[in-house]
């Protein structure tokens, strides 16, 4: 494979936008109820089903046309890696084309534990079919660049316009997943 200057690229990740049925889809995870059934089940369905079908299908993806990635941290308190499957909105602002990944947990409560491993170690490994790269998490902190992150996140997938509206008693993380450099890049 050929060097590429950016995480979308390396990866070969191309979001589309979903069509008229999934946007009807998305309409049940945006709700109270469907968020709260999607936050414990979605995960234990996607990652063997992501796995098994090299990446191709993922139960939002196919449903509701969210682009779900398998992002791989270092667990903050174990130091074990661990994986879970959430959305990637792609960035084609200007320059590289990095990806946000937000840290809604379908707008409950808690903040997913994936994002205070990146807080602790921002090194980590991100997967789109069959391809991994290395990435590093920035913390999206510019009020300017946070909001440009909803607006992405909002033309993929409804639900994020209802999340952030629901989330009230926690601040939402936002990280900007950029290719790291030299650390390498490897092919699952």
């Amino acid at each position: 494979m050929t060097e590429s200057a950016d995480l979308c690229s390396r990866l070969g990740f191309a979001a589309s936008r979903p069509n008229r049925a999934q946007f009807g889809m998305q309409r049940l995870g945006m709700t109270k109820a469907g968020s709260w059934v999607f936050q414990r089940t979605l995960y234990r369905i996607d990652r063997p089903l992501h796995r098994w079908s090299r990446g191709r299908i993922t139960v939002p993806g196919t449903a509701t046309g969210l682009p779900v990635i398998l992002l791989t941290t270092t667990g903050a308190k174990s130091g074990v890696a661990r994986t879970m499957p959430v959305a990637g909105i792609p960035d084609r602002h200007a320059g590289p084309h990095d990806m946000f990944v937000m840290g809604t947990n379908f707008a409950q409560a808690k903040t997913p534990a994936w994002v205070r491993n990146l807080e602790a170690e921002p090194r980590c490994q991100v997967t789109w079919r069959d391809r991994s790269a290395n990435a590093f998490a920035l913390p999206v902190k510019d009020a300017d660049e946070r909001e440009y992150a909803w607006q992405q996140a909002a033309s993929y997938y409804l639900g994020f316009t209802a999340y952030r509206e629901r989330i009230q008693n926690r601040d939402v993380r936002i990280f900007r997943l950029t290719l790291s450099r030299g650390l390498g890049d490897s092919r699952s």
